[in-house]
């Protein structure tokens, strides 16, 4: 059984503030769990319908019903489990390689997914503006697909961070220059500015290099990409060149 003020506490979740307050997050299914689970995040809590999923203190494992799982689930159709993890202590990084930073990014499917992007192509860190959505927001963490525990996403004051770097800083413009005539580096910080706006005015006086994605249709109505699928294509052809 899942007691009233269980189910309040983990829905509760949803929101910041509450996050921070219990140090902890929840994902939902199979993969998403297990993928924690093998990563250095801490197992809080697991709440599931089957508890011979995973290999874990069953101290810790709630056996519940489809109809308990629902109350405490944010999908439309329960998964046959959520767990809660504990939030870590922010892990230092270093300032060598491909870095990705996000200025502002409020969609969590899109930072979910940039996260996943990183995992992808190798990026290991993943500095988000302090504006940017939490990390540990729930639709974040499923659209990760559990690259969250392989990616180290840390926030902080951008402005700071890139006045500070001796690493070269590239944003993406639309008039910014043909990023495939372009010479890459191996080691930058790649900026991604916010879905509606872009890059802000003081991340871009600090831009060292413009670049664009070169719009190929005849038309050339399109005002803008999608900043997850940019984020794609520009990591893409950064790797392509190294």
């Amino acid at each position: 059984m899942v007691s009233k003020n269980q189910i309040k506490r983990i829905t509760s979740l949803q929101q910041k503030k509450f996050r921070k307050q219990e140090q902890l997050f929840f994902v939902e299914g199979i993969k998403g769990i297990q993928e924690l689970l093998d990563s250095n995040f801490e197992l809080a809590e697991l709440y599931t319908t089957n508890p011979e999923l995973f290999a874990v203190d069953s101290s810790k494992v709630y056996t519940v019903s489809p109809a308990e799982l629902q109350k405490i689930s944010v999908l439309t159709t329960p998964n046959t489990c959520l767990a809660l993890f504990k939030i870590p202590e922010p892990i230092a990084f270093e300032e060598k390689g491909l870095l990705v930073a996000v200025d502002d990014v409020r969609d969590p499917g899109n930072l979910g997914t940039i996260i996943r992007l990183c995992d992808w192509f190798g990026i290991k860190t993943l500095y988000c503006s302090e504006e940017s959505v939490d990390v540990y927001n729930p639709k974040v963490v499923q659209a990760t697909m559990g690259s969250i525990g392989r990616v180290n996403v840390v926030y902080g004051n951008l402005k700071q961070f890139l006045l500070k770097t001796k690493l070269p800083v590239f944003g993406t413009f639309m008039d910014g220059k043909n990023i495939y005539k372009e010479q890459l580096s191996r080691e930058g910080i790649i900026v991604m500015g916010n879905e509606a706006n872009g890059i802000s005015k003081p991340i871009e006086a600090l831009v060292s290099h413009r670049i664009a994605i070169p719009r190929f249709g005849e038309l050339q109505a399109t005002e803008s990409l999608n900043v997850a699928t940019a984020t794609a294509i520009v990591l893409s052809e950064f790797k392509r060149n190294f």
